[in-house]
Order: C-alpha cells, then sequence, then structure tokens
C-alpha cells in the first residue's frame, strides 16, 4: 500500500471514530446501483456521463419529443393547428425511424460527413 493510500486509511478510520459518518443520510439503507449491463462495455462510461449530464442520446431524445407532441396533440381543437402538428411528428417518426436503422458508429457518420463538407467546400 502507498505512503498516501495509507494516510487516507488512516484518516478515514479516525473520522468513524469520530462519529463523522453516524449521521449521513441513508445510512442503514441498501446501495441503489444503476444497472448498466444491457450497455455495452466499451460504452457504459459515457452513458453515464450522459446521464449525470442529463443528456438523452438522440434516439431517446426523439423519442421523447414524440410523446410530448402526442400528448399536446389531445388538447388541439384547431383543424390546421391539428394536421401541422400531425405533420411534426410524422416526420420525427422518420427521422426516429432513420436513426434506428444506422449501419454505422457516430465516428464513421462524422468522418464521412467531414469529407463532404471539405469536398464540397473546396469546389
Amino acid at each position: 500500500m502507498s505512503y498516501f493510500a495509507r494516510i487516507v486509511e488512516e484518516r478515514i478510520r479516525e473520522a468513524q471514530q469520530a462519529g463523522a459518518f453516524d449521521d449521513l443520510p441513508g445510512k442503514g439503507k441498501p446501495i441503489v446501483l444503476e444497472d448498466l449491463s444491457s450497455v455495452p462495455e466499451d460504452l457504459r462510461m459515457a452513458y453515464h456521463i450522459m446521464k449525470n449530464a442529463h443528456v438523452l442520446p438522440p434516439e431517446a431524445e426523439l423519442q421523447k419529443e414524440i410523446h410530448t407532441l402526442q400528448d399536446l396533440l389531445k388538447y388541439i381543437e384547431e383543424d390546421g393547428e391539428r394536421k401541422a402538428l400531425v405533420k411534426e411528428i410524422e416526420w420525427k417518426i422518420i427521422r426516429l425511424d432513420l436513426l434506428k436503422r444506422r449501419s454505422f458508429s457516430w465516428q464513421t457518420s462524422r468522418f464521412y460527413g467531414r469529407k463532404l463538407v471539405r469536398k464540397f467546400l473546396h469546389r
């Protein structure tokens, strides 16, 4: 054990003896761990960071928007507004379907996207 680790362990032991951890919230309750077993191991850290930052993957964000618009549709009575909202929902569903059918990674699409931008800018 390193010198630093020994100092940390000693300070923790001293704090325990002094009762610093006696009144912590959740004492005696099980720790609720996030189950990320369905997420590939190489993506777990990224998902965890995104969750802590309250950022959703594009597919989830789009699905959330679709559900919100569908709920809003229930309360709109004007025919013109309903048609416009239905059209917007349909486009979002098409976009969601295309996102789900992606056959290559974000890195690949970003790489080819940059190549296309360079190609069109240098004409």
